[in-house]
């Protein structure tokens, strides 16, 4: 298995970072060596190692990881509640988050099932999507309807608190798993926004998320709104576009916004029913520079439409991957406000025992080369607020533009 590992690394990223991530074999390397780390007439913690080879041109000295190693397993007071398996993925964790980079991330099998789960559309917990910016944990976006949903969430609120526990120091994997949970279960958050903090008790919940919700707001025009690009999302839109069609629409508003994003191959997907076969659509640039172009594979059955898009500060990687790349192809208005600013890819690996690696390993551009994280985020055509006020009593200004800019 390490074979396989060494191989990727060395096929996908330059030296330097092969070398940081590949520290983690050492763990497996030369246990059953002497170790110049121990004090004389002192007896390691036996250690039964698998997978010990060393790949090639590693030349690390984990003396000192195994010094640490020793003393925890000997000397911890609690010595029946060390498990040799949290800390082997607490090392590999460890190795992953000193890059500091908050969406390069090792997910244990726990946190891996949990992902898996969200992409499908289905999960516990109470509806939020979190990430990172400038080193605090926010929310990308709420999820509507969901717990954290009606109890007032907003994108871009501060996540300072979990259950009393502060967040500085925690990644997005660990807020998470401690976020979700069973159903009917309670957690405390508080939140930051505008520098006030808010105190929130909410109930874990059963999350159950279409993707795409279509609406017809008459005289020919239609509202699809994309939640997020997940694994049910392109059968979703098919059927979305196949109404479009059918019933004789010809004006489209599409609402992006609070959508956190998801799988790339889903919004190059709805990217490609606006254009003609290989018209690029959106390009990927690597650590040395080489860019590479996705074209549509197909005709898509939306060219003679241009639709006004609407996004807000939720709206987060493959939503913004849509929005600007339409605003790049066609001219396509962005109505309500800049978008959060998440440029990068995420290679996604299934490790051994159900565990899971997230590697960033590109930025991606929109057709004309825009990246969106040079300038925090798209910003929109028409800038319109929608303020709390207008969330209590029913109102959107933003869709009211855009109805506005589209008839």
């Amino acid at each position: 298995m390490l074979s396989k590992i060494a191989n990727f690394i060395n096929k996908y990223y330059p030296a330097a970072v092969a070398g940081l991530i590949l520290f983690l074999v050492g763990i497996w390397v030369g246990q059953n060596a002497t170790l110049g780390f121990l004090k004389t007439g002192s007896a390691r913690t036996p250690v039964s190692l698998s997978n010990r080879a060393s790949p090639s041109g590693v030349t690390v000295d984990f003396g000192e990881f195994w010094n640490v190693w020793d003393k925890v397993t000997k000397e911890h007071l609690d010595k029946k509640g060390v498990d040799q398996q949290k800390l082997l993925y607490g090392a590999i964790g460890g190795l992953v988050n000193s890059l500091g980079d908050p969406y390069t991330v090792f997910l244990d099998p726990e946190n891996n099932k949990s992902f898996n789960s969200e992409l499908s559309g289905v999960y516990e917990g109470v509806g939020i999507e979190i990430g990172s910016k400038d080193g605090r944990l926010l929310v990308i976006a709420p999820i509507s309807g969901s717990p954290a949903g009606k109890a007032g969430v907003l994108a871009s609120d501060v996540i300072a608190k979990i259950d009393g526990k502060d967040t500085s120091s925690m990644t997005i994997p660990d807020a998470v798993k401690a976020i979700r949970g069973q159903a009917g279960t309670n957690i405390k958050l508080t939140l930051l926004r505008d520098g006030k903090a808010i105190e929130l008790d909410l109930k874990r919940a059963k999350i159950t998320v279409k993707s795409v919700d279509f609406v017809d707001k008459g005289a020919g025009v239609a509202l699809i709104k994309i939640s997020r690009f997940g694994d049910t999302t392109k059968d979703e839109w098919s059927d979305a576009i196949n109404k479009f069609v059918s019933e004789g629409f010809s004006k489209l508003i599409l609402d992006l916004r609070n959508d956190p994003g998801g799988r790339l191959d889903t919004a190059v997907y709805v990217l490609g029913e606006f254009v003609k076969t290989g018209t690029v659509m959106v390009q990927e640039e690597d650590a040395n520079g080489l860019r590479q172009e996705f074209k549509s594979d197909r005709e898509g059955r939306l060219q003679a439409v241009t639709p006004v898009i609407l996004v807000n500060k939720g709206s987060a990687s493959a939503s913004e991957i849509v929005a600007g790349g339409l605003r790049d192809l066609l001219g396509s208005k962005l109505v309500g406000e800049k978008s959060f600013g998440k440029g990068t890819v995420q290679k996604v690996e299934d490790l051994t025992k159900g565990a899971g690696l997230h590697i960033t390993v590109a930025k991606w551009l929109t057709p004309k080369g825009t990246w969106v994280n040079a300038n925090g985020g798209l910003s929109v055509d028409f800038e319109v607020k929608l303020t709390e006020a207008d969330i209590a009593s029913g109102k959107d200004p933003q869709l009211a533009k855009a109805l506005s800019l589209v008839k």
